[in-house]
């Protein structure tokens, strides 16, 4: 949330004062998704944020199975996915502005989220562990051979380019007009959202365990490590099997090199705030995370580095270049400010 609520505006600000070589080349390039084929720290972001739903569903679920039936449970899903999806919507669906001719109807991480939330709690309810896995590598599977072996109608081939293949033709084709227009696609892209989840679920399911922090640690970084390395090799290493890491159709290698790198991000933030207990610096983050979908939602609707101007417009004859960067701190300053007083009202926007 961090860097969706202002992180990539401070980067690209300070980039701009700095002007130096070697940041030009290796941080701005992270910043930005690939045009296709290939992978960035920013295309962590979505992923990161199916691997975290993932990851506190053991612990969400096993609170309200306490007191409460499956079925009441399942209510619960149904209508947090609803939710989630109209929210979505709104995000970047241009639902608000009432046009038709704008509407999108799936075209946002929050509709993602919830596809594979609902697949995966139906996968995490019903299915012990070992069946939990061969479900999720078989998606994983089914996804590739579709997208590897099905010639596209109109084109009477297989093709796996940003103008022509078959999640985007399926995402044409069912939802027309209200198709956002981009080269993401989201519909066959289902079989493989749930899957980022999984693996969440089993970070989850890992740290809830009564096994030693050690063993924790060292788990999460070897499932870490195994992912990132199936990932890679066949995204780019296999030959005529290889399926090209492309976060656009949320391709099968690229849930394994993102689940991967969120695996290793999980056993580092657990190695220093729960194994060495140092957290206190984590608090600026605490501040957002406890209001993640309210500052989501409120980044979307309105631009707040345009409203934190009023402070700071007047200010280029002293900042010069800084300009930018100043403009993105006092916008994030803002936001920060705001969930700050929610944070300590005890005010806590959820689904």
């Amino acid at each position: 949330m961090f860097w969706i609520i202002g992180g990539y505006y401070i980067f690209q600000g300070l980039g701009k004062a700095l002007n130096n070589a070697w940041y030009n080349e290796y941080i701005i390039p992270q910043l930005h998704h690939p045009d296709w084929i290939g992978f960035t720290a920013w295309d962590m972001i979505m992923p990161l944020f199916l691997f975290i739903v993932g990851a506190a569903m053991p612990f969400a679920f096993a609170k309200r199975l306490a007191r409460q039936s499956k079925s009441r449970l399942y209510l619960h899903i149904i209508i947090r996915t609803i939710i989630l999806f109209i929210l979505g919507m709104i995000a970047q669906g241009h639902l608000l502005e009432y046009d038709l001719e704008k509407l999108h109807l799936f075209s946002n991480t929050l509709q993602a989220i919830a596809a594979g939330y609902l697949i995966a709690s139906i996968l995490f309810l019903q299915l012990r562990l070992r069946w939990q896995i061969v479900v999720t590598v078989g998606l994983l599977l089914l996804f590739w051979g579709l997208m590897a072996l099905v010639p596209v109608p109109g084109h009477g081939a297989v093709l796996l380019n940003p103008e022509a293949n078959l999640a985007l033709y399926i995402d044409h084709t069912l939802l027309g007009k209200f198709q956002d227009g981009t080269t993401y696609t989201w519909i066959l892209s289902c079989l493989t959202f749930p899957c980022t989840v999984m693996l969440g679920v089993w970070a989850g399911m890992l740290l809830k365990s009564h096994k030693s922090k050690a063993k924790k640690f060292l788990l999460l970084v070897a499932l870490g490590a195994g992912s990132l390395v199936l990932g890679w090799v066949w995204g780019n290493y296999l030959g005529s099997l290889t399926f090209p890491i492309i976060k656009h159709i949320w391709s099968s290698s690229m849930v394994l090199v993102a689940g991967g790198y969120s695996f290793l991000l999980l056993a580092l933030f657990y190695l220093i705030i729960d194994v060495c207990r140092l957290w206190r610096w984590s608090y600026v983050f605490i501040v957002i995370g406890m209001n993640a979908i309210f500052v989501y939602m409120a980044t979307h609707l309105w631009n707040f580095r345009n409203l934190a101007g009023v402070f700071v417009n007047g200010l280029p004859p002293w900042t010069g270049v800084w300009q930018d960067f100043t403009q993105a701190m006092a916008g994030f300053a803002l936001v920060w400010l705001i969930l700050l007083y929610l944070y300590r009202k005890k005010t806590f926007i959820k689904i």
